[in-house]
């Protein structure tokens, strides 16, 4: 059984894989450009002091994204999640 919850929630420090976007238009547009595509692993590598954006490495790539956007992206914990920084 996996546990399935949205980007937003993801522990500084976790990995997760992304399952499912649930927006459209130009901000699925965007996320998808990011790279968050169905399988991608996706890291929470820091969070704003104020709790709002978060940076993920996503394919390489450490992006920022806003609590709206990461609220959209739908991820569940891999198989084995290690504590990756």
């Amino acid at each position: 059984m996996s546990t399935k919850f949205n980007l937003s929630h993801l522990p500084i420090g976790q990995a997760a894989v992304v399952h499912s976007i649930k927006c459209t238009g130009s901000i699925r547009r965007r996320l998808l450009d990011l790279g968050l595509v169905p399988g991608t692993k996706v890291v929470a590598v820091r969070r704003s002091p104020a709790g709002d954006p978060t940076a993920f490495l996503i394919r390489g790539a450490l992006v920022a994204l806003r609590k709206e956007e990461a609220e959209q992206v739908g991820v569940t914990f891999p198989i084995e999640n290690k504590e990756v920084i």
